[in-house]
């Protein structure tokens, strides 16, 4: 029984990371990729900055969210892995990331969803929690109150990056970026065109939300003074720092008590 139980597993986590990738046209023919697992309340998942749908993969949380019978749907957002990736500044400005997650679940026909994101995930999280009344709870992950500013000095100083003006402090990304083959001038425009959900804007938050992160985890920002500015959010703290935290079991534990 034992053998036919860790056999049935294994072929489910080898069917999970090799889910089918699926487009979808967005409001201005931008092409997003995505995949769709499971089956049961559907849940969003955001990726971060420099990364693709794929960091969720071998994760503990992506894995225990569809062992736990919920419908994960992981897009690559505009200008990242699968998903067009355009050069001109009308693609990423007027929230056009949150613009394409909007239209996402309308494709699939979602009237109610979830949703977790992680590093820039939250922040375009942030934006969508304020446009789109069919979201009803939501994850902050690895995110501190910093993006609320419209001038935030780490957004110009990566942004700046990725157009050319290099500092020791953003070195590493640029050269990660181009290791993985990247797409640099995308990379600029996000940063350029990046959401801004302000201090005021997040007091009219009314979905359920949790703020976590991890406890060596500050280069955003306090993330508890961003849970002080959502009505009756939760906040937890757990073990890791800012590239390590999305992946721990704590991690998934926090959230799926939550949800």
């Amino acid at each position: 029984m034992k053998i036919r139980l860790a056999l049935i597993v294994a072929i489910l986590s080898i069917a999970s990371s090799n889910a089918q990738t699926k487009y979808f046209i967005s409001f201005d023919d931008t092409k997003i990729a995505f995949t769709d697992e499971g089956k049961g309340k559907p849940i969003l998942l955001i990726h971060g900055f420099i990364n693709t749908r794929t960091s969720w993969d071998k994760t503990a949380l992506k894995k225990d969210l569809l062992a736990k019978g919920y419908r994960v749907i992981t897009p690559d957002l505009r200008g990242n892995g699968d998903s067009d990736k355009p050069h001109n500044d009308d693609a990423y400005s007027q929230d056009a990331e949150v613009i394409d997650l909007m239209f996402l679940m309308a494709e699939l026909k979602i009237r109610k969803y979830w949703a977790i994101g992680y590093s820039r995930g939250s922040i375009i999280l942030s934006k969508l929690l304020t446009k789109d009344r069919r979201l009803k709870k939501a994850v902050i992950g690895g995110m501190g109150v910093d993006f609320t500013n419209r001038n935030w000095d780490r957004r110009i100083l990566f942004r700046d990056a990725f157009n050319g003006k290099v500092t020791e402090v953003t070195k590493g990304a640029v050269e990660y970026a181009k290791s993985i083959g990247a797409d640099l001038k995308s990379l600029y425009l996000q940063q350029k065109h990046q959401p801004v959900t302000s201090a005021a804007e997040l007091q009219f938050v009314r979905a359920k939300v949790l703020v976590i992160a991890g406890h060596e985890d500050k280069d955003n920002g306090d993330p508890k003074a961003l849970h002080n500015l959502i009505p009756k959010s939760k906040f937890k703290i757990v073990d890791g720092d800012h590239n390590g935290t999305y992946k721990t079991k704590a991690f998934s534990e926090a959230i799926l008590s939550f949800l």
